[in-house]
């Protein structure tokens, strides 16, 4: 082999000494660095190596490589795409992938769906590659990649959060997630997170995601006034009692000495919806939209639209879950 040739030992010792340490590093990825050594070589210069040294090695990761906290795995084309599309991915939207690995889901984000986008990865080869990859794409302006640790980065401005880690790390960054803006989307390539259930999952082969949409706060006391049925010039005034944890909700409304539950109650970011039979016995649908401390939206039901009110009453309770995890959620027991 050319290796052993005397002549060729000596070319090699020049080139490394030319390269320096950068290129000892990227010898050890035997086969690109190789076939760029003997390039330079055949040229009679280090040009090759040092080229191969400054475009980060010819670095390429491998399937089941150990990372800082998983291996690293790749989300198949198909399942990326379903991913944001179950997001509902806009131009307008902001996708952080926490653990981006190569950068495959961002860069998808950018050229097939026109948003900007943001990964954060451990391994600062990785983020070169996507780098690199990004600008390949022509989506370099738009897919941007970051060296940081997920677990302590700021990534509460994204509008889209993608992930595929284990199962015990969804859990450690739950609250975070549970604390960014109402409607803020996740989505998880395989792993859930514990006791909060998906809104969505779909499948494609043996491989799942999962949707979660940020829900608003809806717990607590509310004062409620609707317009009556009858078109009775005096709206009904009541009050409205909530439970939530996570995007469930369950509760009553009360009215002067009458109770009643609330009718398949349901929450989706901030969009709220319920219904109950009123006081004067006429069934009642409420649409709206949860603020910090007001409900706004329409009641429809018994040939009479308008719309309705419902503000808080005292303090916003935390939601159900929404806290960090317990160990025992995590490992169990």
């Amino acid at each position: 082999m050319l290796s052993h040739a005397p002549h060729f030992r000596a070319r090699r010792r020049a080139l490394l000494a030319a390269a320096g340490s950068t290129l000892l590093a990227g010898a050890a990825n035997a086969a690109t660095s190789a076939a760029a050594l003997r390039a330079g070589a055949m040229r009679g210069d280090g040009a090759g190596a040092l080229q191969l040294a400054q475009a980060n090695n010819g670095f390429e990761p491998r399937r089941g490589q150990s990372g800082k906290d998983v291996i690293w795995v790749p989300t198949p084309d198909a399942l990326t795409t379903r991913m944001l599309a179950m997001a509902q991915v806009r131009p307008e939207d902001y996708v952080v992938d926490l653990g981006s690995g190569d950068g495959k889901i961002v860069i998808a984000a950018a050229r097939e769906f026109g948003a900007r986008g943001l990964g954060i990865e451990y391994n600062p080869d990785m983020v070169a590659l996507s780098e690199r990859r990004a600008a390949a794409a022509g989506v370099a302006a738009r897919a941007k990649f970051m060296r940081g640790d997920i677990f302590a980065a700021d990534f509460s401005t994204a509008t889209v959060v993608t992930m595929y880690l284990m199962p015990h790390l969804n859990l450690r960054l739950r609250h975070t997630l549970m604390a960014m803006k109402p409607g803020t989307r996740v989505v998880s390539h395989e792993f859930r997170m514990g006791d909060w259930q998906p809104d969505e999952t779909s499948s494609i082969g043996s491989q799942s995601a999962h949707l979660w949409v940020v829900p608003a706060n809806a717990g607590g006391e509310w004062s409620l006034r609707f317009a009556a049925a009858d078109g009775g010039a005096d709206p009904i005034i009541g009050s409205l009692w909530m439970e939530q944890s996570f995007q469930t909700v369950r509760g009553r409304a009360d009215f002067k000495g009458l109770a009643t539950s609330l009718r398949e109650p349901r929450l989706v970011g901030e969009r709220i919806s319920f219904g109950f039979t009123d006081p004067s016995g006429r069934p009642r649908q409420f649409t709206g939209r949860v603020s910090e401390r007001r409900i706004e939206g329409r009641v429809t039901g018994a040939g009479r639209d308008g719309e309705f009110i419902a503000e808080r009453v005292g303090n916003t309770p935390s939601i159900n879950g929404s806290g960090p995890v317990t160990q025992t959620e995590i490992y169990g027991g």
